[in-house]
């Protein structure tokens, strides 16, 4: 697919932005985020149409909500069938699904790292600890930086999990890439 097109370019971004807000949506509700916090409301709010109508054909399970998993599933194949499209591409059907997983993979991936990466440059400038961004990310890294703090105790004041969550993620991300690349 030609990168350089600027069509191409505008529409993967568009998408990738919604499809990220779908996901951030997922896992806010799956590491039980304040629903209340201001920027909960806004991922709420910008996706409450699509999951609304989804949730009448996906029920959850077990406190899940796989309507917006499937939805953002859904949204990344949309994405991949028009950008074929565009670039003249004809995959298989069985291309776009692989395709998917792995782009569906790589964007809850890249959401630790990112949310991973803010945390602890926010901790070294100390913000407000009832700011809005502050909880939510504390609530979505703490199942992945929880863990690791387990093995690797805070020394001396230093918190040295982040980094070691962030190699491991990085790590996963790149098997999976190489797993995927095999299929």
């Amino acid at each position: 697919m030609n990168q350089d097109n600027p069509i191409i370019f505008l529409i993967d971004v568009l998408f990738d932005i919604y499809i990220a807000i779908m996901l951030l949506r997922f896992l806010l509700q799956t590491v039980g985020a304040d629903f209340y916090n201001p920027i909960s409301q806004f991922i709420v709010k910008a996706t409450q149409k699509p999951v609304f109508i989804a949730r009448r054909l996906i029920p959850g399970v077990r406190g899940i909500d796989l309507a917006t998993l499937v939805l953002a599933l859904a949204l990344i194949f949309i994405k991949l069938t028009v950008l074929y499209a565009i670039g003249g591409i004809q995959p298989s059907i069985a291309g776009i699904v692989i395709q998917g997983l792995y782009d569906l993979i790589q964007l809850v991936i890249d959401i630790f790292i990112f949310a991973i990466f803010i945390q602890a440059i926010l901790s070294w400038i100390n913000p407000d600890p009832h700011n809005p961004v502050s909880g939510l990310l504390r609530s979505l890294t703490a199942p992945v930086l929880q863990p690791v703090r387990k093995f690797i105790p805070s020394m001396g004041g230093m918190d040295l999990s982040p980094i070691v969550a962030l190699v491991g993620l990085m790590f996963i991300k790149r098997l999976i890439l190489y797993i995927f690349q095999i299929l």
